[in-house]
């Protein structure tokens, strides 16, 4: 059964800090890119970051650049988001959603349509 799992939201005062987990088990982890996307209230689903497993590539939307940070413990099938210096409007649920099919590696956070397999999500809440 393919499962990933993701931790770490929480309220936090803004310019506080998060780390978010995503932990999957029932594919290759080895062989996928892992995402995390992020749907603020009354908003679509946005891509925030992209870790590709196959070449360890990353990518980052602009609007966090410099905040967040995407990184992979492949010995625990576990991908991080460390987020920096939040802001209200980051409000959001958080998902982790990873690349399995044809373009398993390949890192888009342009590409939604992509990504094969969705956590359930983690709210992150940011006070103002």
């Amino acid at each position: 059964e393919v499962q990933l799992v993701e931790s770490g939201g929480g309220l936090v005062q803004g310019g506080g800090s998060l780390r978010l987990s995503c932990t999957a088990s029932g594919f290759t982890f080895g062989r996928t890119a892992i995402g995390w996307f992020r749907q603020a209230p009354g908003k679509e689903r946005e891509g925030v970051s992209c870790i590709s497993n196959t070449d360890h590539s990353t990518i980052y939307a602009d609007s966090v650049k410099g905040r967040f940070t995407i990184f992979s413990d492949t010995a625990k099938n576990t991908v991080y988001l460390q987020i920096n210096s939040l802001k209200p409007e980051e409000t959001a649920v958080y998902y982790c959603t990873a690349i399995d099919g044809p373009f398993f590696g390949i890192c888009r956070i342009d590409r939604e349509q992509w990504y094969d397999y969705w956590g359930q999500g983690t709210q992150v809440t940011v006070s103002s």
